[in-house]
């Protein structure tokens, strides 16, 4: 009877012990597994707090507008930060809408930069963005460069104004009535408004500026203005003085020309000008929203804009300035202007002063 009995104390002994040891492991397992949880979460917060996110791969398909060399410094700081490819196609504004037109059954872009902030809002009117509310660093944008549902942020922008040939003219500050004097007859050039966005903003800024006034235009027609093809074209036809002055053209050409030792000079009439966020919008047939958000994003970073700054471009964070050229600030803008009046108007407006200077 006493073995049996020593038997069964040891037997519980055991048992106990085992259960023990079982319960130890659970709990030491248990406790693996909730600080790994811990850990992991505290890494996630992390990555996120530091924007890294979610990792991103493959491509990103983006049409854009000149300065080429900003589109490169884009292109190579975007992949080296992210991974991923950027496709470009880089032309006009109107090369831009014509290509989305032809694909418009096959869509291919992802991101599309203008030239102008009303073809921006055509296109959304028309239902073809997607809105992106979480966009980084857009509260930053000046008032107004971004649309009220998210859509078109301007996160650069280019102001039209007077640039001169100073081997032809040594000082020039007209303002936009007074280039209709004659004294100014064979001397003029302008961009064509319907091959360039940013003069086709200005002239209906002006036309909502003034209430529809073409007294103006209708001199400088009558003064031998030729309309001398988009932007880099008709400065073209000032550098090499075959004409004295172009009106209404874009600012960052002319500063980029002078850096280069071009005898050229700029001015923005007292009147008033148009400054023109260029938008940075995603297309809702992108197949790659991700990165296309992504991009977006890069576009309004401190790198990007500083990049925008040393193209000569205004950048389109109020807290970032240039040093190399004019200001928003100092820049004389038209009042009151309403971008959806010009929106409505400025291909028609485009297409009548065409048809004055011919």
């Amino acid at each position: 009877m006493g073995k049996k009995l020593l038997v069964t104390l040891l037997s519980a002994a055991m048992i106990m012990s085992l259960t023990a040891c079982g319960s130890t492991e659970e709990e030491t397992a248990g406790a693996q597994t909730a600080a790994q949880e811990e850990n992991s979460a505290g890494a996630a917060e992390g990555a996120e707090e530091s924007g890294e996110g979610t990792e991103l791969s493959g491509s990103v398909t983006v049409y854009m507008p000149s300065p080429t060399d900003l589109n490169t410094a884009y292109i190579e700081g975007f992949e080296a930060k992210t991974g991923v490819k950027v496709e470009l196609f880089e032309g006009t504004t109107g090369e831009i809408q014509a290509r989305l037109e032809a694909e418009k059954d096959n869509p291919i872009a992802d991101v599309v930069v203008l030239a102008s902030w009303s073809d921006g809002l055509a296109m959304k009117e028309t239902g073809q963005l997607m809105s992106y509310p979480e966009a980084e660093n857009a509260d930053k944008l000046y008032d107004g460069w971004v649309d009220e549902d998210s859509m078109l942020f301007g996160t650069s922008a280019s102001a039209l104004g007077v640039i001169y040939n100073t081997t032809l003219i040594e000082s020039l500050d007209a303002d936009w009535s007074d280039l209709a004097d004659p004294q100014y007859q064979d001397m003029l050039a302008i961009p064509d408004p319907e091959k360039s966005g940013s003069c086709k903003d200005f002239l209906a800024g002006y036309m909502c500026a003034t209430d529809n006034d073409w007294t103006a235009w209708e001199g400088m027609a009558a003064n031998g203005m030729m309309v001398a093809g988009a932007n880099k074209a008709a400065l073209e036809t000032v550098t090499t003085g075959e004409k004295a002055i172009l009106v209404a053209g874009v600012d960052y050409n002319a500063y980029s020309n002078i850096e280069k030792g071009e005898p050229l000079a700029i001015y923005y009439p007292a009147s008033g000008t148009v400054i023109n966020p260029r938008p940075a919008m995603i297309l809702n047939t992108s197949q790659n929203v991700e990165n296309a958000k992504a991009f977006v994003d890069y576009l309004m970073s401190d790198e990007a804009q500083q990049m925008v700054a040393e193209a000569y471009l205004l950048p389109g964070r109020s807290d970032i300035t240039c040093e190399n050229r004019t200001n928003v600030a100092d820049i004389p803008t038209f009042e009151n202007l309403d971008w959806n009046v010009m929106m409505d108007n400025s291909g028609e407006i485009a297409a009548k002063l065409n048809e004055l200077c011919q």
